[in-house]
This record gives C-alpha cells, structure tokens and sequence, in this order.
C-alpha cells in the first residue's frame, strides 16, 4: 500500500487510494512524525485529523501506522504531571525544547527512568481476573496507585518479582491464560482513550459530592457519579468556580482539562493548584492532581481528544476504588472544534453550523460519568463538571441546550450577579439539580433530619421574592403589605448572607454540611419569629429596626466553621429582641 499524504487541508489531511490502516487508528504523518488519526474510509480514499500544527506538511510525505488506535499510557506518575490534549507531558517537552513546543516532538508520558517502591500483592498460584490489583506503590503522599490487570487479560500466576523498586518497564508478574499463553504485567497499561473501561456494574448515585460551596451543597447538589453543566456568559465565573471545586470538594482525585482556554488562565491554574495546600492532608494539591493544559492556541483537532484523555484518565483512578471528579473547560471550544473539523470534512451542517451529531458526541461523553461497581470489587466514581460558553450569554444555542438533555444538574451563571460582585453567580432561579431526590436520605442520615426541608423552604423564600420583585418594579415597594415585605427582607439575608460567598474569607471559602443546615435554621428561626410579629400588627420598620437581618447576613464571617454553638447564641438573641418588640 502507498501511505502518502495526497491533500492537506488545516488539520484534515487524506491518503489517495485504498490504504491498509483501519477507522480511528493512530498514525503517524509526514517526515515530523505528527500524530493523526483515522476518522473516515472508503476504497477511495482515507482522511486523518492530525493533532499538531500541519504548516511544512507536504503531499508525497508518509504516513505511519502506530499499530493500534489513539491511546493513552496509564500507570504510576500520571499525577503531579501537566499533559497537552495527547498525553505528551509538558515539564519534559520543555526541558526537551523550551517554552515552545516543536512539531512531532514525543516523550514518554510517563517516566521510565522513575523507579517505584512496589509491594506485589498477587502470590504465585493466583488466578486473576480483569482489573484485580496485582501490585501497590505510593504514588504520592496522598495516593496510592494500584496497579491492576488490564480488562481482556486473566490466567494464572506463574512468577511474580519480590517486592521492591521497578520502573515502569520492568516486568512485576507473569500470568498464563487458559488457552496456555503467557502475559506480561508491567506496572503500566495502554487504553484507547474513545472506549470506556468496563465495570462491573452501574449504581445509582446516592452520595453527594460536597464541595463546601452553600449555593451547590445546599441548593443544587451534584452526586459522586453523576454529571454538572456551568453555562456562562463571558466574566461570568465558570473557571474560578471549577477552580473553587477543584479544591475543595470531596473528590479522591482531581483531573482538570483546560480545552481551548486562554493561556493565561491555564497558567494562572497552573500556578495555583502548585502552590495550593490540600485541606485533607496538609501536603501539596498536586499530589491528588493531573492538568491537562490545551489552550486556544494549540492545534483545534488536540481539544477533542483532551476530553477523552480526561475522562481516560479519571475512569483508571475509578477503577482501583478512587472518587474522581473532571472539570472540563469548556466544552464549547470543544464543540467548536468539531465544528470546524466538520466544515473541513464538508459535512451537512445542523443548528448554527455544529456538526448533526454533536449530541450523539455530548451524550456519549456525560455518559462516562457513573458510580460503579468495579471488575475487582471495589466502588468508585467518576463525576463531570464540564463548563459551557454560549455566546452572548444566550442559553438557547446548540452547546448548552444539548448538554442540558444529558446533565442532570445545571448552574446557570448570571451576568448581573457576577458584574455586582455576587460569586458563585449562580442564578438560583435558572438553576435546577434533578439529583434532589436521589440525595436526600443521605442528607437525612448524615447532616439533620430537616435539612430538606430546610432548603425547600428557602427555596421557596427565594421564588416568592422572584415574584415580588416583579411588582415590586411596575409600581414599587410601598404598595405591598408588611407579610410580604417581610419576604424580600429575609431573601435578601439568603442571597446575601447564605447564598454568596466570599472564597477569600478564611472561614466563607468552605463550609462544612453542619454549618450549612445550622445557618439554614437560623435564618428560617428568625423569619417565623417576624412573622409571628407582623401577625401582631407590629410594623415592618420596627422589626427590621431591630438589627437581626445585619446580624445575619455577617454570620458567615463571624461563626468559625468548629464553633457551632455560637448560633444557638444567635436563636436566643433572636428569641429575646422580638419577645422585647412584642411587649
């Protein structure tokens, strides 16, 4: 066969002829060895979408196969480590050729030269299965990686190496199947990134994923397993709120792809995460962490496999018993790409040029996030957080109402909130979580019998006032009786007091579930107390002249997150200044 180049078009570029590769195989084009893959053949021709930059490619240059499709390699050393959107890693790219990255320039995703403290689990006489952990070494502080067998692999135990230090290209065990071949463990294992790894069964998500932010835990909450989307108008927050759940939440592991992003807000990521203490162990975050950094910049086709290289990358840790959580941002330059590779391939364009099978894309990678029973027995998950940027901040475009059909959970980020300074400015009435329901025994068992109820009733206060607030514009305030300015007082104390948070503040940027449900009460306390007063005729000026709602909306700040009892405090002082108004 003549694996030659025939045409270049951008990243798109096609073989002439009947060729010997197969549908998304990797390979390798032209003299610089870029990385391609196959996406369409027939007898006639044979199109690649090459991911780095094609400038000097030229027609007759060959094209290699790399003997299977677009993988990722999955072992000791992923975390800590800074990928682009195919796994090359960037500290060893740059000590390679500086700042700036040349062309089919490879090294080994993870380092061979590192020799790891391994403890061999399996013993000889062993028959192992599909993901059973055969090996253990520390990762990092935090982590310990857990090597497992590859899925499709099984047999019985035949040799294993003593335990001991082994770079990842030495052998640890050796198994032999029941046809009589033998296979090689190594402490790494090759995956192809568009293929899910199997597990051994889905389970419903039942556990939230606590993020320490009062507006998701409390009122939209996100399960360990399930999947968030976060539109956002331009300067609306989507990338300092992934960044605040990247550090706070309750995840195991942290896998963070920035897809077609400004390079500077990689860098600031970049920097950060690096100098972050973990609030869990006291060590650095990047020992729990692994960036994938494609910013806008770097080749279009690359953005696409990013968020397979993510979510590849997020399911290996799944697997070996871990709660993993992926921030994608954002997926609209992800679908952006596949627009323009779409165009490029001349495909029918659908709504507003995106590709007619972009929900099929969407679907099927919001699908990858799950709870699972894993093939070794353990229980893990895998939970999205993709971010989205419709432009002009218009929620109706293709992106963000595709992913709405295949996220349960949505925050919507409000221009207004953000530009008065309100963060998270997550808009309380476009927002939903349909994982309410699923959560709420967990809520009961684990926090306070009342806490959904509590959350219903504030939810409640806050739409009452939505409505209000409408009348409150055509024909002002003055109009409404005392119950219902009432209403307005104490939604300002929610949205001010509870629902916006400042992640500067030593005790406001996390919030245990305790605090939470007690600061809930508080406020709800508080709200009966007045209405009990304005039953009694006693005029809204005097209740709100007793201070109570100031006093509220400072008890973030004033209330250490371990010392509760100080709003017992606050109930009593509530109790005394209305029985003293009520006299």
């Amino acid at each position: 066969m003549n694996n030659t180049v025939y045409s270049i078009n951008g990243p798109v570029v096609t073989i002439q002829g009947k060729t010997d590769l197969s549908m998304m195989e990797m390979v390798y084009v032209g003299d610089a060895r870029l990385v391609g893959e196959v996406i369409r053949l027939d007898s006639k021709a044979t199109t690649i979408q090459v991911y780095e930059e094609t400038g000097g490619l030229a027609p007759g240059q060959p094209v290699v196969s790399a003997g299977g499709p677009l993988s990722v390699e999955l072992g000791p050393g992923i975390l800590r480590n800074i990928y682009d959107g195919i796994q090359r890693p960037l500290p060893a790219l740059q000590k390679e050729t500086g700042s700036f990255i040349g062309r089919g320039v490879t090294a080994s995703p993870l380092d061979e030269t590192v020799k790891w403290d391994v403890t061999v689990t399996a013993k000889v006489g062993d028959y192992l299965h599909s993901g059973d952990i055969f090996a253990t070494t520390p990762e990092t502080p935090a982590i310990l990686h857990k090597c497992m067998v590859t899925p499709g692999v099984e047999g019985e135990v035949i040799w294993t190496a003593p335990d001991g230090a082994y770079t990842i290209r030495e052998p640890i065990a050796r198994l032999r199947d029941p046809s009589g071949k033998e296979q090689t463990l190594y402490l790494a294992q090759r995956w192809p990134i568009r293929l899910p790894r199997p597990v051994e069964e889905r389970r419903p998500a039942t556990q939230p994923l606590i993020t320490g932010q009062r507006i998701i835990d409390t009122m939209f909450p996100l399960a360990k397993g399930g999947a968030a989307a976060i539109p956002g108008g331009f300067g609306t927050g989507k990338t300092m709120t992934q960044h605040q759940l990247a550090k706070w939440c309750d995840a195991d592991i942290i896998v963070y792809v920035g897809c077609g992003e400004r390079g500077n807000e990689m860098t600031q990521a970049l920097t950060e995460f690096s100098e972050l203490t973990d609030p869990r162990t006291g060590k650095s975050l990047m020992d729990r962490t692994v960036l994938i950094a494609n910013t806008s910049n770097m080749p279009v086709a690359a953005r696409e496999a990013s968020i397979y290289t993510g979510i590849t990358l997020a399911e290996y840790y799944r697997d070996m018993g871990y709660h993993a959580a992926m921030m994608a941002d954002s997926t609209s330059r992800w679908a952006e790409a596949l627009r323009e590779i779409s165009g490029r391939l001349e495909e029918m364009p659908a709504d507003e040029g995106y590709p007619a099978y972009l929900p099929s894309r969407l679907a099927e990678f919001y699908e990858r996030a799950s709870y699972v029973k894993n093939l070794n027995g353990t229980e893990g998950s895998v939970s999205v957080i993709g971010a989205v940027s419709p432009q002009g901040n218009d929620f109706s475009e293709p992106v963000t109402q595709n992913t709405k059909r295949f996220t349960r959970c949505f925050w919507a980020l409000d221009k207004s909130l953000a530009y008065a300074r309100h963060y998270p400015a997550i808009n309380w009435n476009d927002s939903y979580s349909e994982y309410l329901g699923d959560l709420s025994t967990w809520y009961y068992d684990h926090v306070g019998s009342d806490f959904m109820a509590c959350r219903e009733r504030l939810a409640g206060l806050l739409l009452q006032e939505s409505s209000l607030m409408e009348i409150v514009k055509l024909i002002g305030s003055d109009v409404l009786p005392d119950d219902q300015k009432l209403v307005i007082e104490i939604a300002r104390v929610i949205r001010v007091g509870f629902l916006q948070q400042n992640a500067f503040h030593p005790e406001d940027t996390y919030v245990p579930l305790k605090k939470q449900l007690k600061m809930m009460q508080v406020i709800l306390h508080c709200y009966d107390r007045c209405v009990n007063l304005v039953s009694a005729q006693i005029p809204i000026t005097q209740i709100i002249g007793l201070g109570l709602f100031d006093l509220l909306v400072k008890m973030k700040y004033d209330v250490p997150n371990n010392k509760l009892e100080i709003l017992d405090d606050y109930m009593q002082q509530i109790d005394e200044k209305t029985a003293a108004l009520a006299r």
